[in-house]
């Protein structure tokens, strides 16, 4: 389970509604609430007069419409996409079409990995294919405006083209979906893979910013801290996959041997989560299987 990390799942911010976080970052919450959203995709305003907008959300009329008059009287300079799941990215098209703005991301979506043969990408209809961004950012490049910078910080594993952007001005980061108050993150090849997403964690772990604005739920405080707690989580999960192989070789069977009480809908998740472990212990000669690790493959473990 997730006992080891201290979750904060109090987020009583109804959607639609303009809050402000911080003098420099305001926030609305899209109407998209789900067992993988949470109460839905957080939504970023930076800056003031000229400003950028992160994580515009899904395509979602009345989410567009709360953004746009959220910056009513304001110039948007920038859309920038924290990476590319259609809770995050595809509003962009039609704020890009309301307000001139450039679109800004690491580029298009894409998989962690090449599918292998015969392997179909459970996630696809997750993806948002169609964005593309006017501006692609690497690690440490940055977009500025009157009083606000966003650093791109390249945060791999949750998606291939996942970033996280620095906010210096007020010493906090929006961290996408990489890091969460409210949970852990999904990792699921091949959209993702899990040994970016811990080499991406440590990246994390080692900057000073106390505070995480993410993609769902509220801030993420004593962040450093808590990203040490999901990398511990990280670990523990590893060594529970271990020892499950102990007495089982099938993902279906370590799930309900690891996941005790999950939702029947976030199965499916839990068990690609599975698999993207089992594909880093494979990586790094701990599991072996036959041909690529897949998700009805079996697994042993190496002695």
């Amino acid at each position: 389970m997730s006992d080891d990390i201290p979750f904060d799942r109090k987020f009583p911010v109804p959607s639609g509604r303009l809050d402000e976080v911080t003098p420099l970052v305001r926030r609305i919450v899209a109407p998209n609430p789900s067992p993988f959203t949470f109460t839905g995709t957080c939504s970023y305003i930076i800056g003031r007069g000229q400003v950028a907008i992160l994580d515009p959300g899904p395509d979602d009329p009345a989410h567009v419409a709360a953004l746009l008059d959220a910056v009513r009287g304001e110039t948007v300079t920038h859309i920038v996409v924290t990476h590319t799941h259609r809770d995050h990215s595809p509003a962009a098209a039609a704020l890009k079409a309301a307000t001139g703005a450039v679109t800004v991301g690491e580029g298009p979506h894409r998989p962690a990995r090449p599918l292998h043969i015969g392997e179909i990408n459970a996630l696809d209809a997750s993806g948002d294919m169609d964005f593309l961004p006017d501006i692609a950012l690497a690690e440490g490049e940055a977009l500025t405006g009157p009083g606000w910078t966003l650093e791109a910080i390249a945060t791999p594993g949750h998606t291939a083209n996942h970033l996280a952007f620095a906010l210096p001005e007020n010493d906090l980061l929006f961290s996408g979906d990489h890091v969460m108050a409210w949970a852990t993150t999904i990792v699921a090849p091949p959209d993702g893979a899990m040994g970016d997403y811990v080499r991406s964690l440590k990246k994390l772990a080692a900057r000073s910013e106390p505070l995480y604005l993410p993609g769902h739920g509220g801030p993420v405080r004593d962040a450093p801290a808590f990203v040490r707690d999901y990398l511990d989580h990280r670990r523990a999960r590893e060594a529970a996959i271990l020892r499950g192989l102990e007495r089982n070789t099938t993902i279906p069977d370590l799930v309900r041997g690891i996941y005790i009480g999950l939702d029947p809908r976030l199965v499916g998740a839990a068990s690609l989560t599975v698999l993207a472990h089992l594909e880093d212990m494979v990586g790094k000669g701990l599991v072996t299987t036959e041909g690529p690790p897949a998700i009805d493959g079996a697994f042993v473990l190496v002695r």
